[in-house]
C-alpha cells in the first residue's frame, strides 16, 4: 500500500511538470506571434528619407 502512494506522488509530480512545460511552450509561442504583429511597417522601397548623397556630389 505504501508503494501505491509513492507511485501516485510520482505520477502527480510528472503531470504537474508536463502541464508546466506545456504552459511555458504556449506562452513562448504566443510571445513570438504577438511580436511579429508589432513590427513597424516599412515601405517596399526601404526606409524613407531625403535620399541622395552629399549636396553637389552628383555633379562631380
Amino acid at each position: 500500500m505504501h508503494n501505491q502512494y509513492i507511485l501516485y506522488a510520482k505520477v502527480k509530480k510528472q503531470a504537474i511538470t508536463s502541464a508546466t512545460e506545456t504552459a511555458r511552450l504556449i506562452l513562448r509561442i504566443d510571445d513570438i506571434i504577438s511580436s511579429k504583429g508589432k513590427s513597424a511597417p516599412t515601405s517596399p522601397g526601404g526606409p524613407g528619407g531625403m535620399g541622395g548623397g552629399m549636396p553637389g556630389g552628383e555633379d562631380m
